[in-house]
């Protein structure tokens, strides 16, 4: 039972492992809450997710800069403006979440409710709990009703923003908005910061402490993969390959109004739970909101995933949305596989200077195993699952708290972090403070560089593998205090 609560509340350390790694900690003169605090911030899993919905112009974006702390998300008065990234990390009362930003192309060119519609379904569908915006100037339009009854049927916990409300004489309009039926409507003014407050103080009501628990909910349930690429990459052609039938509709159609599809496939004698995120087509006047429709849902459908299988048409030169979609992954913290689609219309020349880009664009997941595959024809489809079973085990492996600090021990030995300012800063010992990606906390008398810390990553994967899986690696320094008396 007492390792089970030291597993909860201090990453996934046991019980005889904790108590072993705070009294290394005290002679190193670490306090018990500055470990404590350390191991509670790199041992969470995965953050849960609000979903930021609503039409065009209520001020989204501004909404969801002022709630990041940070001007990111990009706001202008118009439409059709792209952006690289629609998630982001957030803090607020000490709890951490993600915030997915619907607000980044608004066009009427399906018609507007369905291109809210389209965005407001891919954000709930990934999200623990949504803010859904309303104009409080305006009122509640025929386009929000729409939006309500998306909310209702998706049955997530709502906080409804009545935004614009930038004093009290506009607090009536903001009452008006009882009628969506969604219950107190919070006055905010996103652009000055009146009310927000309030808002995120029920945000955090309603986002879970810990997120849903999306992996494994049953014992030997369907592990979920998400296939992601840029549009066209054949996506929806890899997926009906593994299937061995047509699952999924291939065509060349716009195709933004579409769910992604979860298909249960069995591969290898195993069930797996393949999300799908085709179906965006791009056509030329589409072309700016089709990539930010993909985004969207990428970002969905990785929420929602254990593995990321990053589908890469190799015929083409590695693009910057192919680099996108890869840092979403990582930063999602996911196992991670790469699969480089039509490799069987390469000649040798595109293959060799495909292995150049490789080198170049994609170092940064060097550790990520690769196939070359055909979803027309289906060569080598049976190294998928070797590749994703792979990344799994990576991203569940766990090094045990005297096995790292040995290994750490001989490497700050043979390697010393360059002696900065006369200082020579030191990993004095680390932990294991999670898993799915795993998760590390060095504590360290001085600053440790971004340089070293990718040595000590590079290092961690010689000695210990972590094939197909992101790192995160934060470091405590060791506070100075003055001398007792």
């Amino acid at each position: 039972m007492n390792d089970q609560i030291h597993g909860d509340e201090h990453g996934e350390l046991g019980d005889a492992e904790y108590a072993e790694f705070m009294e290394l900690a005290a002679q190193e003169g670490f306090e018990a809450e500055e470990i404590e605090g350390a191991l509670g911030e790199a041992g969470h899993g995965p953050l849960p997710v609000l979903a930021v919905v609503g039409r065009p112009n209520v001020g989204k974006s501004t909404l969801v800069n002022r709630i990041i702390g940070r001007r990111e998300a990009v706001v202008e008065d118009r439409p059709g403006v792209t952006r690289d990234r629609v998630t982001y990390e957030a803090e607020w009362a000490g709890r951490r979440f993600k915030v997915v930003d619907t607000g980044g192309w608004e066009q009427d060119v399906l018609g507007i409710d369905a291109s809210v519609a389209a965005q407001a379904e891919f954000a709930i569908e990934a999200a623990d709990a949504v803010v859904f915006v309303v104009d409080a100037t305006v009122g509640a339009t025929d386009t929000d009703e729409a939006v309500v009854k998306l909310l209702r049927r998706a049955g997530k916990p709502v906080v409804l923003c009545a935004n614009k409300v930038d004093g009290p004489s506009a607090e009536a309009d903001a009452a008006m908005l009882w009628s969506l039926g969604l219950g107190e409507p919070m006055p905010v003014s996103a652009l000055h910061g009146r009310g927000t407050g309030d808002m995120l103080d029920e945000v955090l009501k309603a986002l879970p402490e810990a997120p849903a628990q999306r992996f494994g909910v049953a014992v030997g349930g369907p592990r979920r993969i998400a296939l992601i690429g840029r549009p066209n990459v054949g996506k929806s052609s890899l997926l009906n390959k593994v299937a061995g039938e047509e699952r999924v509709v291939v065509n060349e159609l716009a195709g933004t109004t579409r769910d992604p599809v979860d298909e249960l496939i069995e591969l290898g004698g195993v069930t797996w739970k393949f999300v799908d995120t085709a179906g965006i087509r791009k056509r030329v006047h589409l072309q700016e909101g089709a990539d930010y429709y993909a985004s969207l849902r990428t970002a969905a459908a990785v929420e929602k995933a254990e593995v990321a299988v990053i589908l890469i048409d190799a015929s083409e030169t590695i693009s910057v949305q192919d680099q996108r979609i890869v840092t979403m992954a990582v930063e999602a913290g996911r196992a991670i596989v790469i699969a480089y689609n039509k490799w069987d219309t390469l000649d040798e020349e595109r293959r060799y200077y495909l292995e150049r880009e490789i080198e170049t664009e994609f170092q940064q997941i060097a550790w990520a195993p690769r196939v070359n595959v055909s979803a027309q024809t289906g060569r080598h489809m049976e190294k998928l699952v070797p590749a994703i079973e792979t990344a799994l085990a990576g991203w569940e492996t766990r090094v045990p708290t005297g096995r790292l600090n040995a290994f750490l021990g001989e490497l700050v030995a043979a390697h010393p972090h360059p002696i900065r300012g006369g200082k020579q800063p030191r990993i004095l010992f680390g932990t294991q403070a999670g898993t799915k990606p795993p998760r590390f906390v060095l504590f360290a008398s001085g600053f440790i560089e971004a340089g070293y810390r990718r040595f000590v990553e590079r290092r961690l994967r010689e000695e210990f593998g972590f094939e197909g899986t992101p790192i995160h690696i934060s470091v405590r320094v060791r506070e100075k205090r003055g001398k007792k008396k």
